[in-house]
Order: C-alpha cells, then sequence, then structure tokens
C-alpha cells in the first residue's frame, strides 16, 4: 500500500465525505475515489459503505483506519530521523487560528535563532481538526487550542484567553458589557462538520447541543455572524470587521492555546520546539 493512497483513506475516514476529503487534500474529487476503490480491490474488501449524503466506515475500514494512522506515523517518524542523520533535519508545525497572535511571532524568531540549519514547514489548518494533522502524520507539533480528545497525545497548555460571544453589531444583546450562556439558548450557532472532535465541538458549543450552518474556517464563522445571525463563541483580543462585535462570557472556561505532540515522541526537535514555545508564550 502506497502511503499517499493512506492518507487519501485517513481523511475520507475522518471527513466521511469524498467532497470534503478531497477538499482537505488539495486534490479533485474523481482520483480520490479512484484511489479508494483501488485501495479496496488491494485490500479485498469494501472500507465504507456510501450514501447520497455521505460513508461510514465497514469493520474492516476501521480496522484499517487504526493501521494507516500508525503507519503514518511511523513514516514519518523516519523521515525526521534519516534527515536528521543526513544533515537536512525537518520540523512540521501545524498552526490553528491566527497566526498573527504574538506568541506565534516570538515562538518562530526564537525557534529560527537557536536551529539556523533546521528546515521549518508550516501547515496551516481549518477549525475541523483542532490536532492539526496530528494524528493524521501530517505534522510533528501542532500550536492549537484545547480542549479536544487527548488520547495518545501530549499537550503542553502556553496561555489561556477568555472566550466571548461574536454577534452582529446591531444585535440587542452587543450592547452588552457581558453574557451568560443561558441568554443564547435560543439562538443558533455556526457548527463544525459531522466528524470533528466531539470535545472540541462541545466546547465551542457552550456545552450543550446546538443548531445552525455548518463552517470549518474563521472566515466562514465571521461570514455566517454577519449573513445570518447566527452567534459562536471566540477568545477575546482578536480584531473583527466593525459590522460584528463580540461580548464577553461571564461563565464560560476561557480557551487554552497548546503545544500538542504523539504520547512518547522522541524527536528531539519537537522536544526543542515545546520548550522554546513554553518560554515565548510566558512573556
Amino acid at each position: 500500500m502506497e502511503l499517499r493512497t493512506l492518507r487519501y483513506f485517513v481523511a475520507v475516514a475522518e471527513e466521511l465525505h469524498f467532497g470534503r476529503a478531497a477538499t482537505r487534500l488539495h486534490i479533485s474529487q474523481p482520483p480520490l475515489s479512484r484511489a479508494i476503490k483501488r485501495l479496496e480491490a488491494e485490500v479485498g474488501a469494501l472500507l465504507f459503505t456510501r450514501s447520497p449524503t455521505g460513508v461510514t466506515l465497514t469493520a474492516v475500514g476501521s480496522v484499517l483506519l487504526d493501521e494507516a494512522r500508525a503507519l503514518l506515523d511511523h513514516a514519518d517518524r523516519v523521515r525526521v530521523r534519516v534527515s536528521a542523520a543526513a544533515g537536512v533535519a525537518t520540523i512540521t508545525v501545524g498552526i490553528l487560528g491566527d497566526g498573527t497572535d504574538p506568541g506565534v511571532a516570538r515562538l518562530a524568531a526564537a525557534f529560527r535563532r537557536s536551529h539556523p540549519g533546521i528546515d521549518i514547514r508550516v501547515r496551516d489548518t481549518d477549525l475541523t481538526d483542532p490536532t492539526c494533522g496530528l494524528r493524521a502524520g501530517l505534522v510533528d507539533v501542532a500550536l492549537t487550542r484545547a480542549p479536544f480528545d487527548g488520547t495518545a497525545l501530549t499537550v503542553r497548555a502556553l496561555r489561556a484567553d477568555p472566550v466571548g460571544v461574536v454577534l452582529r453589531a446591531d444585535d440587542p444583546l452587543a450592547r452588552r458589557d457581558g453574557l451568560r450562556l443561558a441568554e443564547l439558548a435560543d439562538r443558533r450557532w455556526f457548527q463544525f462538520p459531522r466528524g470533528t472532535d466531539p470535545v472540541w465541538q462541545s466546547y465551542w458549543n457552550g456545552g450543550r447541543p446546538r443548531e445552525g450552518p455548518v463552517v470549518r474556517a474563521v472566515q466562514e464563522c465571521l461570514q455566517t455572524v454577519l449573513w445570518n445571525g447566527t452567534v459562536g463563541l471566540a477568545p477575546l483580543g482578536h480584531d473583527l470587521p466593525a459590522e460584528l462585535a463580540v461580548v464577553p462570557l461571564v461563565d464560560m472556561p476561557p480557551s487554552r492555546v497548546v503545544a500538542v505532540w504523539r504520547e512518547g515522541d522522541t524527536n528531539p526537535l519537537v522536544r526543542s520546539f515545546v520548550r522554546t514555545a513554553t518560554a515565548a508564550y510566558r512573556r
């Protein structure tokens, strides 16, 4: 099995939709479908049950998903170790959210100074994967926000940010100095796609099920508030268009900025990155 095909399979298994997986992989849908069909022929069994609304994993697909993730994880570790041995060490960093965060800027500068010969690759991700491709083996370490399912991951808290609700500027609640979650119970909230980490989704839903339009990126969140009058949560301190406002939530736990990596990862670059991040965000 080719590693590229396994990455395609993992993307479809996590998105449970060929179209969304193709978008995530930056390819068109037909070659993705053909690759999965070839993989099914090679395995000798169906990996997905197809329907007009998406796909679900078969029992065989579930087994392959676990193995594929492990293989991809191992392949990435091999690349890092071989590159390091050849003197061409590389670290791939996943970033979720606002890349203009001053903590990110300080970290980037400090890491470049201390690792002048290292090839640093950055993968910017959308809101559907809070680990920024870490589980899929696409990055070595992620700068993201908790909470999310931390199984087999190590999480280092870097900073805690208060959270507010994003509203249209003409919304009557936008004039308030503070709000409680109960005051938003009758509102529609933006939602993440099906299959998104449930811990992550629950946090950004204020701890209870909600209904509303599906979004994948920060700009989509802002636009759905602007166009549909939906509400959603966001860390305080970010610039917003004049048409939008953010009101602090007094009963919402803070959003934690974290560094996260695979449990047991012995890559020295990852350890050094986390140490540098801890110092950069402490300022």
